[in-house]
């Protein structure tokens, strides 16, 4: 399907051109949505909308996510003059007629946040200068990426895992909690507000998790992607006292209670690292290469 102003290729059942804006002519209706999907009359805790064909399109771009679940791409056609922002580093390619800007955040404080929260200073914007551009992310890590759709909705999302959004959306480094400072486990969290598309990545595949009204739940901080702000939380260890927590292998926990949704990852980087950590050479040993032991 192409626009018949511009030519550029639009995705199924667009209603406008993301490229030229040129509105396409009238479709049949869309069938209801099933019970609990997310509509823009939706109430709140009613779950976080991922587009089941992982692609939609936003205010002047489109987009697609590829590859997946392990090596997830995303794919972001950008009209003429459009923008989206994304986490430092997360650029895999771009057309050369796309520019690059990065810029502290919210001024020196909002950086200075940034980078306690274990982010990096400076967000990086992508604009298309001239005419219609691409953008393509992905994570450092092997896994998945879910474009969320926000309609004027407040998430959480653990600070690893943003990748980029809609240049509209407000997003601030928040507090995690007192308790899990020590930890060292989900001390900063982002919470990103407003309408728009919003990128997350995750270690592994992404598992969802719904929470009736009251329903309490606990997740790992290191299997945390992004949660609903309907959904309260408090931070603690896994099992009750210093020596059973650490006994039980599992660190600082979130508990979560309802209403609303979670999406967890089903890996854990940080237990990854030290599962191959072994299999490194001391950085102490005079030697070079691996030491696998016989």
């Amino acid at each position: 399907m192409n626009c018949p102003t511009c030519g550029a290729s639009l995705i199924p059942d667009a209603k406008f051109c993301g490229a030229c804006g040129t509105q396409m002519s009238a479709q049949p209706p869309a069938p209801p949505p099933p019970p609990h999907a997310w509509s823009q009359d939706a109430p709140a805790g009613a779950g976080i909308h991922i587009d089941e064909d992982s692609r939609g399109q936003g205010r002047g771009y489109t987009w697609e996510i590829l590859h997946q679940p392990a090596f997830a791409l995303a794919v972001v056609r950008l009209g003429a003059e459009q923008s989206i922002l994304a986490e430092a580093g997360a650029m895999v390619s771009m057309s050369a007629n796309v520019e690059l800007q990065s810029q502290m955040k919210g001024g020196l404080m909002g950086a200075l946040k940034r980078a306690v929260g274990g982010e990096s200073a400076f967000v990086s914007t992508f604009t298309a200068r001239g005419g219609p551009g691409e953008v393509t992310l992905a994570p450092g890590s092997p896994g998945d990426i879910a474009g969320i759709e926000l309609n004027n909705q407040l998430f959480y999302v653990q600070s690893s895992s943003y990748l980029a959004g809609d240049a509209g959306l407000v997003v601030d480094t928040k507090w995690g909690g007192a308790k899990s400072f020590f930890g060292g486990e989900g001390l900063f969290v982002l919470q990103v507000s407003g309408a728009g598309l919003l990128l997350v990545s995750s270690f592994g595949a992404i598992h969802r998790k719904r929470l009736a009204a009251g329903e309490r739940y606990v997740v790992d901080t290191g299997h945390l992607v992004a949660w609903e702000g309907t959904t309260n939380y408090t931070l603690r260890k896994a099992a009750a006292g210093f020596i059973r927590s650490m006994v039980s292998g599992e660190g600082v926990v979130a508990e979560f209670t309802g209403p609303g949704e979670i999406l967890i990852q089903t890996r854990n980087l940080a237990a990854f690292a030290g599962l191959m950590k072994p299999f490194f050479p001391s950085q102490g040993g005079g030697g070079s290469g691996f030491s696998l032991g016989g």
